[in-house]
């Protein structure tokens, strides 16, 4: 069971769609938080360690992780998917872009 955290800024649009797209796949299981404070579900230390991947939207993300999580961070693999802020929840275009995206670094879908 691989085990993958999705992030982006609020955790309203990308990172949920991202979830509730790839919970539907058999043997993954997901989560999804936001790096900023006024997130709808906040990143945690938990949910960092928790993860076997994580994926982040955009390289802001990524840097705000590395400076606020770092000590939690050791032997994480994260990939940044650039995908910027321009979608909304569940969008088609959206969709096509994560599975595009991420099926491809998973290795058996």
């Amino acid at each position: 069971m691989k085990k993958l955290l999705f992030v982006c800024g609020k955790n309203r649009l990308r990172s949920p769609t991202a979830e509730e797209l790839f919970s539907r796949y058999e043997g993954l299981e997901v989560a999804s938080a936001g790096i900023d404070r006024d997130a709808d579900t906040p990143l945690s230390n938990e949910a960092i360690q928790w993860a076997d991947i994580i994926f982040v939207m955009e390289n802001g993300h990524r840097s705000k992780l590395s400076k606020k999580f770092q000590p939690y961070l050791n032997g994480k693999r994260i990939v940044c998917l650039d995908i910027r802020d321009e979608y909304e929840y569940m969008e088609p275009a959206l969709v096509a872009l994560l599975e595009k995206k991420v099926l491809p670094l998973l290795g058996t879908f």
